[in-house]
């Protein structure tokens, strides 16, 4: 698989493409031999029989296949640039418990190599959060993986509001002396500030504006999900109830232990974005870690999107997550993704679909 760098910039004209001979798997529908045409940077036609309109550029796949553009909706692409460490990392801002109002956009360069990386894996879009170094961790953005200017890849931002539970919060502030150094902490910091942003949003002061506050506001108006960093069950126990508490949308990062609960899960209707699989079990949460868990939580009737937490496992190693995760059980025909019904919900942001 090719890691070359690739131009980044936007060609003014896009030639019609026709990629003809092609075994082609869909966003929607079985697969199928036959032909796709891109108009204008856009699938226009695809089909066992689609005629190759005059003057396009063909490309003869003679019988490879042809997926559609790889989701990862879980990575830190741009924000922790690879091999650079210490203060290069703009992945988490430890300062305050309570990151509400810091942007992940602010922080991502789309010339980290890691880009490059993806588009060799097939992935052509992405969610990238900020860390899980504070209860609350600031909100995110889905980008397109191609380009050179962070405005013309943004897909939605913000994408969601990032939010951690478990050991990272309570050890980065437990090591401060500092509120939350526990789990019971770290659910007060979360609590107060939704009350504070239900305060703040029943004054209606429109001439009165907090930066954090009114990014808690839209998880608390359903504008944009909540997005919990969690691994153990009693996390996830702790994250349905604060759910249940001030009615947000909910998205499961990490999930580890959410097969434990996925009777739960499915019920009530909350996608788990599962990974990353091809770590150590370098901490007591990641204990339940194994390629067999998509599959446990697919069997179960939750909607699950592989992810691999990019540079945690590099994001071109997201096929290989999927991969081994169908050996391990995961049904290939759910090819690694949510159903269309349920992709803004996983992810954020709602997606083309050739059909």
């Amino acid at each position: 698989m090719s890691t070359a760098p690739v131009s980044r910039n936007r060609p003014r004209e896009l030639k019609p493409l026709a990629v003809t001979n092609a075994h082609v798997v869909p966003i929607d529908g079985e697969p199928f031999e036959g032909n796709v045409v891109i108009t204008g940077g856009r699938i226009s036609a695809l089909g066992p029989k689609v005629k190759i309109p005059a003057g396009a550029e063909v490309l003869d796949a003679e019988g490879a296949w042809l997926l559609p553009g790889f989701i990862d909706a879980h990575v830190h692409l741009g924000m922790h640039p690879e091999g650079e460490v210490g203060s290069t990392s703009d992945v988490n801002e430890m300062t305050d418990p309570n990151m509400a109002a810091v942007r992940a956009i602010d922080a991502v360069d789309p010339f980290d190599p890691g880009f490059d990386d993806a588009l060799a894996g097939g992935i052509t879009s992405v969610n990238i959060n900020p860390g899980s170094g504070n209860p609350i961790g600031g909100l995110a953005v889905a980008l397109h993986t191609h380009g050179r200017y962070i405005e013309e890849m943004v897909l939605r931002s913000p994408s969601g509001l990032k939010s951690a539970l478990g050991e990272n919060p309570e050890t980065v502030y437990g090591d401060k002396k500092q509120t939350p150094s526990t789990r019971l902490g770290t659910a007060m910091v979360i609590r107060k500030a939704f009350i504070d942003a239900q305060n703040y949003m029943a004054k209606a002061d429109k001439n009165a504006r907090d930066a954090q506050l009114d990014a808690l506001a839209m998880v608390l108006r359903r504008e944009i999900p909540w997005r919990q960093h969690c691994h153990r069950a009693d996390d996830i126990a702790t994250a349905l109830r604060l759910a249940d508490e001030f009615g947000y949308e909910l998205v499961l990062d990490h999930g580890t232990e959410a097969h434990v609960l996925a009777d739960v899960l499915a019920e009530r209707g909350i996608p788990v974005l599962i990974g990353p699989l091809f770590t150590t079990k370098s901490k007591v949460e990641l204990r339940g870690r194994s390629l067999a868990n998509p599959g446990k939580l697919a069997a179960a009737g939750v909607e699950i999107s592989i992810i691999t937490d990019h540079p945690v496992v590099p994001v071109n190693f997201l096929v290989h997550q999927c991969t081994l995760a169908v050996k391990e059980g995961l049904d290939g025909r759910r090819r690694c993704g949510p159903s269309p019904s349920t992709r803004p919900r996983c992810w954020g942001w709602r997606t083309g679909s050739a059909r």
